[in-house]
């Protein structure tokens, strides 16, 4: 059975709503004559990522509860899910049909069983022992999340709702890095809560149902993540315009030509959207896609993926850092590196852009990369790939570093980070016209239309873009955006090892002053903006944290801990937020970290956060 609603014909989403609340053991029947009619939950996935360049957990299932007890399950199938793949995106998982109603819950099962945690250290990326508070492995984890009372999650009949779902990794894990492996000490954290359709960049997953090109739009099944069983999560109606990339089987197209490209693949053709929600007025959810990728584009039976950014070439053999491996099977692995062979015969294309005559020769040092071939895991756990019958795509590729000099048109950037590794342990060799190596700290942008001249060097910034093709540099990289650093999201943690019961100096709906005398306070404490960080007790004083300037509709604040009865629990204002502190560090409970996720304001001494978590032990 398809998951999609045409016009007013919902059935097939109200079984499914009855089905789910089965399953959940819901306190209502489906055969009762006194059911309400479903509604949407938009279900979107992300993290506050600590630095990991790989998290892989099993998320069991996802419950909702009302208040009298009624449950509703959007997700009950096992699925590996990397949550450090979220940070530049959101996922929209799924658009399952659950009873309407009003939920003040939600109850999360993880499995850490068989948890890979990798952590970045030096620019290699260490696979972590994660064991839990009391140093015991951890095993399976559940989590109850209370929405804020004055904002709980009401499903509407008839209506999409969407509902987002973060992991905080960064308030989740504490990382010792001095043994051998490292040991990755894990207290569960994470936010659930109704969330308006904003600009958030999503990717949606899943398989082709038919495409419309009257209306310029597709119908897709969700799969989330890199689920290869399922028949689909709930219906989605994706929108495309003129614009609208489309990379189908290694072929790009635009516009309603992208459609004709997906509809010869037919029926449950593997499909995911990168985008933004569109409307949710009605029950099957509208979404705003500005790319597709298709076919082997995304996912085959018959060849493996890896992704990662390259760290060196010789000849046509290609060594990716942080290489994320998804067999043809559907199992997902990560190694530090991977050596990888390209051919004549590979196909090349860069995202987002309807390009011809790209080749192996496009692809440099510092380029972030899909690729598919087969792939070999050695006994010894190398990891290599043949994907000279295979597919590169070359996808954007985000830099950090701080500002040399600039002109119009160009600049010099002292390169810091590729992807999220740094360049310490790249090989540039052969990038540059003759054979010569790129210089990192003398990283030549081709801006184009953009004008950074008036940007003061030394202005830390992230940039966006594509390498330049091998062996034709300078310019090194093809920028396509550059933005501030202090513009990007920055991410302020403080951590006390042991707890601590008054952790603030002041707070109030105004916002909260940590108090960096105390002698529980550990050696975290610091905003980090991409690869640097600042230490808070270099600044003139404790800075306020608040939510003053910040999106009031869409905050994201949060107190519990995944020992405590109550679990987690969410609020939608400020004033909840400050008088639910003031209950709850009242001299018994114990604050062990801190993250609020925002800008800082040096000249005010302000960090401004549209999130903040208090992780308690």
């Amino acid at each position: 059975m398809t998951v999609a609603c045409s016009g007013g014909n919902c059935f097939a989403r109200a079984l499914r709503a009855c089905a789910v609340a089965l399953a959940a053991t819901a306190l209502v029947a489906c055969h009762g004559r006194n059911i309400p009619p479903p509604g949407t939950v938009v279900l979107t996935l992300g993290d506050t990522s600590g630095d990991f360049p790989s998290y892989q957990v099993t998320l069991d299932s996802i419950v909702l509860t009302q208040a009298d007890g009624t449950q509703a399950a959007v997700w009950l199938t096992p699925e590996l899910v990397d949550l450090a793949k979220l940070t530049d995106f959101s996922e929209l998982v799924g658009a399952p049909a659950v009873t309407s109603g009003t939920y003040t819950s939600a109850t999360l099962t993880v499995d850490y069983t068989a948890a890979a945690i990798y952590f970045n250290k030096a620019g290699h990326a260490q696979l972590c022992n994660a064991v839990g508070p009391t140093g015991a492995a951890l095993l399976v984890q559940t989590l109850t999340i209370n929405f804020d009372p004055a904002n709980p999650l009401v499903i509407t009949a008839g209506k999409s709702t969407r509902a987002a779902l973060d992991f905080d990794l960064a308030a989740s894990n504490s990382v010792n890095t001095a043994v051998t492996p490292c040991v990755a000490t894990v207290h569960p954290f994470a936010t659930m809560r109704p969330a308006p359709v904003d600009g958030t960049v999503l990717r949606s997953r899943g398989l082709l149902v038919l495409t419309q090109p009257s209306s310029n739009d597709f119908i897709m099944n969700t799969r989330p993540l890199f689920d290869l069983v399922s028949i689909g999560f709930g219906a989605l109606t994706v929108n495309i315009t003129p614009q609208t990339y489309f990379n189908v089987n290694g072929v790009t197209y635009t516009g309603v030509d992208g459609l004709d490209g997906i509809q010869v693949q037919g029926i449950n053709v593997p499909i995911a959207a990168y985008g933004t929600l569109g409307d949710l007025s009605g029950i099957t959810p509208t979404f705003n896609a500005t790319s597709v990728y298709a076919g082997t584009s995304l996912e085959s039976p018959l060849e493996d993926h890896i992704q990662g950014v390259i760290a060196s070439r010789t000849g046509n053999s290609i060594v990716v850092e942080g290489a994320f491996l998804l067999e043809r099977t559907g199992i997902a692995q990560f190694a530090d590196t991977a050596t990888v062979t390209v051919g004549s015969n590979t196909v090349v294309s860069q995202d987002g852009v309807a390009a011809t005559g790209l080749s192996t020769a496009s692809l440099s040092v510092g380029q972030q990369l899909d690729i598919g071939g087969q792939a070999t895991l050695s006994t010894a756990g190398a990891l290599s790939m043949d994907a000279t019958a295979g597919q590169v795509r070359m996808t954007p590729t985000q830099i950090f570093g701080t500002l040399n000099s600039a002109t119009p048109g160009t600049a010099s950037l002292a390169a810091e980070t590729f992807g999220s590794f740094a360049f310490t342990d790249f090989n540039f060799s052969g990038t540059n016209v003759g054979g010569a190596s790129a210089n990192p700290a003398d990283y030549i942008l081709n801006t184009g239309s953009m004008d950074l001249s008036a940007t003061a060097p030394g202005t830390l910034l992230q940039v966006n873009g594509f390498v330049t093709p091998f062996g034709t540099a300078p310019p090194n990289f093809n920028a396509t955006s550059t933005v501030d650093g202090t513009a990007t999201q920055q991410r302020l943690v403080i951590e006390w090892p042991a707890g601590v019961t008054a952790p603030f100096t002041s707070s109030s709906a105004a916002g909260q002053v940590v108090n960096l005398s105390n002698t529980a306070l550990g050696a975290v404490h610091f905003i980090r903006t991409g690869p640097q960080e600042l230490d808070l007790k270099s600044l003139p004083a404790s800075p306020l944290i608040t939510t003053t300037g910040a999106d009031q509709a869409n905050l994201q604040l949060a107190i519990g801990s995944v020992t405590l009865s109550t679990h987690i629990t969410m609020y939608s204002t400020a004033a909840a937020f400050a008088t639910a502190i003031g209950t709850t560090f009242n001299g018994t409970n114990k604050l062990y970290r801190l993250v609020a996720v925002g800008q800082f304001n040096s000249a005010t001494n302000t960090f401004v956060a549209s999130g903040i978590t208090l992780a308690m032990e």
